[in-house]
Protein backbone atom coordinates (compact mmCIF):
# COMPACT_ATOMS: atom_id res chain seq x y z
CA UNK A 1 0.00 0.00 0.00
CA UNK A 2 3.20 2.11 0.38
CA UNK A 3 4.00 4.67 2.97
CA UNK A 4 2.20 8.11 4.24
CA UNK A 5 2.91 11.27 3.90
CA UNK A 6 2.84 12.52 7.37
CA UNK A 7 1.32 16.58 7.51
CA UNK A 8 1.29 18.52 10.40
CA UNK A 9 -0.11 22.42 10.84
CA UNK A 10 -0.18 23.93 13.89
CA UNK A 11 -3.90 25.81 13.39
CA UNK A 12 -7.26 24.55 12.37
CA UNK A 13 -7.32 26.95 9.32
CA UNK A 14 -4.11 25.27 8.39
CA UNK A 15 -5.38 21.95 8.72
CA UNK A 16 -8.75 22.75 7.25
CA UNK A 17 -6.86 23.65 4.42
CA UNK A 18 -5.77 20.37 3.38
CA UNK A 19 -8.22 18.26 4.56
CA UNK A 20 -9.61 20.52 1.67
CA UNK A 21 -7.72 18.63 -0.74
CA UNK A 22 -7.78 14.96 0.94
CA UNK A 23 -10.34 12.35 -0.06
CA UNK A 24 -11.01 8.90 1.86
CA UNK A 25 -10.97 10.46 5.01
CA UNK A 26 -11.19 8.55 8.22
CA UNK A 27 -10.42 9.98 12.37
CA UNK A 28 -7.79 8.47 14.59
CA UNK A 29 -7.53 10.04 18.10
CA UNK A 30 -3.95 9.36 19.86
CA UNK A 31 -3.17 10.73 22.77
CA UNK A 32 -5.64 13.43 22.75
CA UNK A 33 -4.61 14.00 18.97
CA UNK A 34 -7.11 13.86 15.62
CA UNK A 35 -4.99 12.57 13.21
CA UNK A 36 -6.80 12.67 9.65
CA UNK A 37 -5.86 9.34 7.55
CA UNK A 38 -6.78 10.15 3.49
CA UNK A 39 -5.52 10.42 0.26
CA UNK A 40 -4.41 13.30 -1.81
CA UNK A 41 -4.40 12.23 -5.62
CA UNK A 42 -2.99 8.08 -5.04
CA UNK A 43 -0.41 9.56 -2.22
CA UNK A 44 -1.81 8.08 0.61
CA UNK A 45 -1.75 11.11 3.84
CA UNK A 46 -1.28 11.67 7.95
CA UNK A 47 -2.58 14.77 8.77
CA UNK A 48 -2.91 16.27 12.09
CA UNK A 49 -3.21 19.57 13.81
CA UNK A 50 0.12 19.64 16.49
CA UNK A 51 -1.25 23.14 18.27
CA UNK A 52 0.92 25.99 18.36
CA UNK A 53 4.55 26.25 19.66
CA UNK A 54 8.03 24.01 19.75
CA UNK A 55 6.55 21.65 22.20
CA UNK A 56 3.43 20.69 20.50
CA UNK A 57 5.08 20.18 17.59
CA UNK A 58 8.08 17.73 18.90
CA UNK A 59 5.45 15.94 20.64
CA UNK A 60 3.06 15.20 17.97
CA UNK A 61 5.92 14.50 15.29
CA UNK A 62 7.05 12.01 17.67
CA UNK A 63 4.09 10.75 18.08
CA UNK A 64 3.25 10.62 14.21
CA UNK A 65 6.42 9.11 13.24
CA UNK A 66 5.69 6.23 16.52
CA UNK A 67 1.92 5.30 15.27
CA UNK A 68 2.20 5.70 11.61
CA UNK A 69 4.36 4.37 8.67
CA UNK A 70 5.82 7.43 7.86
CA UNK A 71 7.56 8.54 3.99
CA UNK A 72 8.59 11.68 4.85
CA UNK A 73 6.92 14.70 6.60
CA UNK A 74 6.03 17.80 5.58
CA UNK A 75 5.03 20.87 7.80
CA UNK A 76 3.23 23.65 6.77
CA UNK A 77 1.66 26.78 7.80
CA UNK A 78 1.82 30.39 8.21
CA UNK A 79 5.12 32.65 8.79
CA UNK A 80 5.83 36.25 9.49
CA UNK A 81 8.34 37.74 6.23
CA UNK A 82 11.58 39.02 8.08
CA UNK A 83 12.90 39.30 4.48
CA UNK A 84 11.78 42.60 2.99
CA UNK A 85 11.98 40.90 -0.70
CA UNK A 86 9.06 38.62 0.60
CA UNK A 87 5.58 39.95 0.63
CA UNK A 88 2.18 38.29 1.80
CA UNK A 89 1.25 35.42 0.01
CA UNK A 90 4.43 33.95 -0.53
CA UNK A 91 5.56 30.87 -0.17
CA UNK A 92 9.47 30.18 1.71
CA UNK A 93 10.16 26.46 1.27
CA UNK A 94 13.01 25.92 4.23
CA UNK A 95 16.20 24.07 2.95
CA UNK A 96 17.69 25.59 6.39
CA UNK A 97 15.27 25.46 9.42
CA UNK A 98 16.72 26.81 12.76
CA UNK A 99 15.67 27.95 16.54
CA UNK A 100 16.36 31.75 16.73
CA UNK A 101 15.18 31.39 20.33
CA UNK A 102 18.22 28.73 21.37
CA UNK A 103 20.28 30.18 23.58
CA UNK A 104 23.63 28.27 25.00
CA UNK A 105 26.05 31.60 24.28
CA UNK A 106 26.96 31.20 28.12
CA UNK A 107 29.21 28.16 27.44
CA UNK A 108 30.70 29.36 24.11
CA UNK A 109 28.43 28.55 21.73
CA UNK A 110 26.76 30.77 19.06
CA UNK A 111 22.95 31.85 19.23
CA UNK A 112 20.78 29.14 17.58
CA UNK A 113 23.84 26.19 18.47
CA UNK A 114 21.66 22.99 19.89
CA UNK A 115 23.91 20.42 21.36
CA UNK A 116 24.61 17.31 18.24
CA UNK A 117 22.31 19.45 16.26
CA UNK A 118 24.15 22.40 15.28
CA UNK A 119 22.62 25.58 14.61
CA UNK A 120 20.92 24.52 11.29
CA UNK A 121 19.25 21.86 10.33
CA UNK A 122 18.59 21.00 6.07
CA UNK A 123 15.46 19.43 4.62
CA UNK A 124 15.95 16.33 2.81
CA UNK A 125 17.93 17.21 -0.63
CA UNK A 126 15.29 14.99 -2.37
CA UNK A 127 12.62 16.54 -1.08
CA UNK A 128 13.87 20.42 -2.41
CA UNK A 129 14.29 19.09 -5.24
CA UNK A 130 10.69 18.38 -5.65
CA UNK A 131 9.39 21.29 -4.33
CA UNK A 132 11.75 23.08 -7.19
CA UNK A 133 10.01 21.32 -9.98
CA UNK A 134 6.74 21.81 -8.85
CA UNK A 135 7.85 25.35 -8.20
CA UNK A 136 9.09 25.69 -11.94
CA UNK A 137 5.91 24.10 -13.21
CA UNK A 138 3.41 26.08 -11.23
CA UNK A 139 1.31 28.38 -13.68
CA UNK A 140 1.12 31.55 -10.83
CA UNK A 141 2.16 34.85 -11.17
CA UNK A 142 0.50 36.73 -8.40
CA UNK A 143 2.79 35.41 -5.65
CA UNK A 144 5.79 33.71 -5.58
CA UNK A 145 7.91 30.60 -4.26
CA UNK A 146 11.60 30.62 -2.79
CA UNK A 147 13.61 28.57 -1.21
CA UNK A 148 15.45 29.60 1.65
CA UNK A 149 15.88 29.49 5.69
CA UNK A 150 13.17 29.46 8.15
CA UNK A 151 13.75 30.83 11.60
CA UNK A 152 11.34 29.09 14.79
CA UNK A 153 11.06 30.44 17.81
CA UNK A 154 8.24 30.32 21.23
CA UNK A 155 7.34 33.77 20.22
CA UNK A 156 4.47 35.45 17.96
CA UNK A 157 7.10 38.17 16.61
CA UNK A 158 5.96 41.23 16.54
CA UNK A 159 8.75 43.61 17.20
CA UNK A 160 10.84 45.38 14.15
CA UNK A 161 13.81 45.14 16.64
CA UNK A 162 13.67 41.26 17.04
CA UNK A 163 13.16 40.97 13.09
CA UNK A 164 15.91 42.96 12.03
CA UNK A 165 18.39 40.99 14.46
CA UNK A 166 17.27 37.18 13.12
CA UNK A 167 17.08 38.58 9.66
CA UNK A 168 20.97 39.90 10.01
CA UNK A 169 22.32 36.98 12.84
CA UNK A 170 20.71 34.02 10.83
CA UNK A 171 20.04 35.14 7.17
CA UNK A 172 16.88 33.96 7.81
CA UNK A 173 13.50 34.87 5.27
CA UNK A 174 10.30 34.26 7.60
CA UNK A 175 9.81 33.30 11.32
CA UNK A 176 7.34 31.03 12.60
CA UNK A 177 6.69 29.13 16.13
CA UNK A 178 6.84 25.25 15.05
CA UNK A 179 9.25 24.27 12.07
CA UNK A 180 12.45 23.47 13.06
CA UNK A 181 11.27 21.26 16.71
CA UNK A 182 9.29 19.08 13.80
CA UNK A 183 12.50 19.09 12.12
CA UNK A 184 14.44 17.91 14.97
CA UNK A 185 12.29 15.42 15.99
CA UNK A 186 11.68 14.32 12.00
CA UNK A 187 16.54 14.22 12.06
CA UNK A 188 16.28 12.38 15.58
CA UNK A 189 14.39 10.35 13.79
CA UNK A 190 16.11 9.42 10.73
CA UNK A 191 13.16 10.77 8.92
CA UNK A 192 12.67 12.93 6.30
CA UNK A 193 11.50 16.27 6.15
CA UNK A 194 10.56 19.45 4.80
CA UNK A 195 9.53 22.46 6.28
CA UNK A 196 6.66 24.89 3.43
CA UNK A 197 5.41 27.81 5.12
CA UNK A 198 3.31 31.12 3.66
CA UNK A 199 3.68 34.53 4.65
CA UNK A 200 0.51 35.84 6.51
CA UNK A 201 2.16 39.38 8.08
CA UNK A 202 5.30 40.46 8.75
CA UNK A 203 7.05 42.03 12.23
CA UNK A 204 5.61 46.09 12.63
CA UNK A 205 4.64 46.18 16.07
CA UNK A 206 0.81 45.04 15.40
CA UNK A 207 1.21 42.32 12.63
CA UNK A 208 -1.22 40.42 14.60
CA UNK A 209 -3.74 42.25 12.69
CA UNK A 210 -2.13 41.44 9.55
CA UNK A 211 -2.01 37.09 10.64
CA UNK A 212 -5.48 37.54 11.55
CA UNK A 213 -6.19 39.07 8.08
CA UNK A 214 -4.32 36.58 6.11
CA UNK A 215 -3.97 33.39 7.91
CA UNK A 216 -6.87 31.69 5.40
CA UNK A 217 -4.92 32.67 2.22
CA UNK A 218 -1.76 31.67 3.54
CA UNK A 219 -3.36 27.86 4.16
CA UNK A 220 -4.81 28.05 1.19
CA UNK A 221 -1.59 28.74 -1.22
CA UNK A 222 0.30 25.72 1.22
CA UNK A 223 -2.41 23.64 0.49
CA UNK A 224 -2.49 24.31 -3.86
CA UNK A 225 1.54 23.96 -3.04
CA UNK A 226 0.76 20.72 -1.11
CA UNK A 227 -1.29 19.02 -3.37
CA UNK A 228 1.00 20.09 -6.57
CA UNK A 229 3.66 18.35 -5.09
CA UNK A 230 1.55 15.33 -4.11
CA UNK A 231 0.98 15.26 -7.89
CA UNK A 232 4.14 15.75 -9.19
CA UNK A 233 5.88 13.12 -11.01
Amino acid sequence: MGKYVGIIAAMPEEMEAIKMKMSNLKEKDILNLKFFDGKIGNQKIILVKSGVGKVNAARTTQIMIDKFDIDYIINIGSAGSINDEIKYGDIVIGKFVLQHDFDITAFGHEKGYISNIGVKLESNTKLIKRCEYVIKNMKEDSYKCVVGTIATGDIFCTSKKMKDKIRTKFNADCVEMEGAAIAQVAYLSNTPFIIIRSISDSPNEENQIDFNKYLKMAADRCAIFIENLMNAN
